[in-house]
């Protein structure tokens, strides 16, 4: 361990408090690194807690996130063995939040996040344009705060500031590479892990990832590095990811298949010498079958299941014989679990089926008429869904909708009177569908927003700030930061 004024150098050449977070000014950001650093580990912790609810707020990142990510490095790299984890799992977030949600198994589409941010010129160009023509003296004040806000540094638009902390921690890589070699197998997972959310830098970081792969042995960290190769490379190295098909533990198993279907899906025409898709599909199925593994990757917070779902759906794409991968999916989907990321990973992943599987329509096609997997997983579904699942959000997962836009039946007693199951029991009535206008909607802010009363400067008291008016603006709950790749 370095002592701490090595690892926060150049700290106070920052200046904190003209930048921002969740809660206003930063100037408190240098006292919770400080923290982060000493050998108090309850008051670490409570920094550590205090910096993933400022610098990085539910997702969103602020002026003063990517400075802290150089420090955060150096922590990560040479702190205490407690703040090592959590610098790495901050820097992780600071990155690319939760990607896995959105991304896999597919990797990040950084081409189409940078396409998609705004910069702060043309958000700048936006406000003047705006400025000369507004005559509300309200709507005047909103703009000449979100100008001053955006001209003193601060992002305005999600995806780029998302994009400043994902480029300051891809500056850091070189820092972090080194740590694939360290004594910890939690170092060693998280460092891999956080490397196959960077496809730009696939020429400096796939070598040392295959280097790590000749000599790790711990189930975790080789299943972790499999998955980050076949997320930025466009080939299999040496038949390395094949080779692992064979490996003696199913976690790497499961790894190596994963990676495989993205090569397949991506470049289907580069990568002679694959697998069929039916072969990594049987893999792929032989896990999805089975219970979830006492230590998993990182990668869907842990749920596998929901990988492996997503991975087989791609697959079917691929296949002589798509229906038999789909029941495959089938068999897998009661073991999806939920986490701490998706509370519904089940509702999320039959909204991905329905898109993939149904085409819109006002009435139900006829049963019996349907292909074999497609019936069974009606079948299932209707089993495993609750009738909350089709409540309206925030209630439940709003499936309803997602049904009846398929002409399929859009409550749990329909859908099991549709597949032949019992009703017996069942409220037909349930969920109650209530009118959208009685359902607590969240609050969202609007395009344009008012300034709080009691704001005094760029910082709404200590309030989290959610961006600053750009109509363009788009949260990162949005889903949109890196372009979708469901």
């Amino acid at each position: 361990m370095k002592r701490s004024d090595d690892l926060l150098a150049g700290l106070d050449d920052i200046d904190w408090a003209a930048l921002g977070h969740a809660y206003g000014s930063a100037e408190d950001v240098p006292g919770q690194l400080r923290t982060v650093c000493g050998s108090d580990e309850e008051a670490r912790e409570s920094a550590f807690r205090s910096l993933f609810g400022n610098i990085f707020h539910q997702g969103t990142r602020y002026s003063a996130s990517p400075y802290a990510v150089p420090f955060l490095a150096r922590i990560a790299a040479a702190g205490t063995a407690g703040a090592r984890a959590d610098a790495l799992l901050l820097l992780t977030r600071l990155a690319i939040d939760w990607h896995d949600e959105y991304d896999l198994p597919l990797g990040i589409d950084t081409a189409a996040w940078r396409a998609a941010a705004i910069n702060p010129e043309e958000s700048l160009r936006w406000y003047d344009e705006q400025l000369a023509a507004e005559t509300n003296e309200r709507r005047l004040r909103s703009l000449h705060e979100g100008r001053a806000y955006c001209e003193a540094g601060h992002p305005v638009d999600a995806r780029e500031g998302a994009l400043r902390s994902y480029d300051a921690v891809r500056a850091q890589l070189p820092v972090l590479l080194e740590l694939l070699d360290d004594r910890d197998p939690e170092i060693r997972a998280k460092t891999a892990y956080l490397l196959g959310w960077f496809p730009e830098e696939a020429d400096a970081t796939l070598l040392p990832l295959l280097a790590c792969l000749d000599v790790e042995r711990e189930p975790v960290c080789v299943a972790t590095v499999l998955v980050s190769v076949g997320l930025i490379a466009d080939h299999d190295p040496d038949g390395r990811l094949r080779y692992h098909l064979e490996h003696e533990h199913p976690l790497p198993r499961w790894a190596a298949a994963t990676a495989l279907t993205r090569l397949l899906v991506t470049y289907p025409a580069a990568t002679p010498g694959l697998p069929s898709a039916e072969g990594i599909a049987a893999e792929l199925a032989a896990f999805g079958a089975g219970p979830a593994p006492e230590s998993a990757t990182a990668h869907h917070d842990g749920d596998l299941h929901s990988y492996t779902v997503r991975s087989l759906l791609h697959l079917m794409g691929a296949a002589e014989k798509p229906d038999g991968i789909l029941l495959e999916i089938v068999r897998a989907l009661p073991r999806i679990q939920k986490t701490g990321v998706v509370p519904r990973p089940l509702a999320v992943r039959v909204q991905n089926l329905l898109e993939a599987l149904f085409q819109p329509a006002d009435t139900a096609p006829v049963f019996v008429e349907l292909s074999l997997g497609r019936r069974e997983l009606l079948r299932v579904l209707a089993e495993l869904l609750t009738a909350a699942d089709f409540q309206p959000m925030p209630f439940g997962s709003d499936l309803h909708e997602w049904f009846t836009q398929y002409g399929l039946p859009g409550t749990r007693p329909a859908l099991r009177a549709y597949v032949g199951l019992s009703t017996e029991g069942e409220d037909p009535s349930d969920p109650p569908l209530r009118p959208l206008g009685t359902i607590p909607q969240p609050l969202i802010p609007p395009p344009l927003t008012e300034p709080s009363p009691t704001t005094k400067g760029p910082f709404p008291g200590r309030q989290p700030r959610s961006g600053a008016l750009h109509p363009r603006f788009i949260s990162e709950s949005g889903r949109l930061s890196s372009g979708r790749t469901h």
